[in-house]
């Protein structure tokens, strides 16, 4: 079966950057499971998964306009602390989690930790990076309807909601 919109892959993945290794899948020993078509992946990657089958063994290399985009000047923003989960822990050039007022969050890099603000770099920590991805597919299957309507995978195991 070939992947495409509303099938679920199963895949591992290590992610390097300039040489160094960012993340893997590996590490943590339990493969991703993705609903392709849905947004849960860069565009680049998504793509490269599209037309692949169970087996297949890629490497892709993505540039920034496929992945996190390009880096933004000006998009340094002050941010009271309430919005970060791990206010005491942050540091600066670290990567956190900002809770966003509409809802949903985002991946911000801390630049400067005040009093009772922080200051933050709303671009991506990928942004402006060329991403390889080496990728093992395990699975292609068709998603189920109600992975279709959640709009994500239900991995084995997972409770459905």
């Amino acid at each position: 079966m070939k992947a495409g919109k509303d099938k679920v892959i199963s895949l591992h993945y290590t992610l390097t950057v300039d040489g160094e290794k960012v993340e893997s899948s590996l590490d943590r020993n339990e493969p991703l499971w993705i609903l392709l078509g849905h947004g849960q992946l860069i565009p680049g990657l998504e793509k490269a998964l599209e037309d692949r089958e169970a087996g297949e063994n890629l490497q892709v290399e993505i540039a920034p306009a496929d992945g996190y985009g390009e880096r933004q000047e000006g998009m340094t923003q002050r941010v009271p602390k309430k919005y970060f989960q791990q206010s005491a822990k942050l540091k600066p050039g670290m990567s956190t989690v900002l809770a966003l007022k509409e809802g949903g969050h985002r991946v911000v890099v801390v630049q400067k930790v005040g009093m009772s603000t922080v200051d933050v770099d709303l671009n991506h920590p990928m942004a402006g990076k060329t991403l390889n991805f080496d990728v093992t597919i395990n699975e292609v299957r068709d998603g189920t309807e109600e992975e279709i309507a959640h709009g994500h995978a239900h991995p084995p195991g997972a409770e459905a909601h």
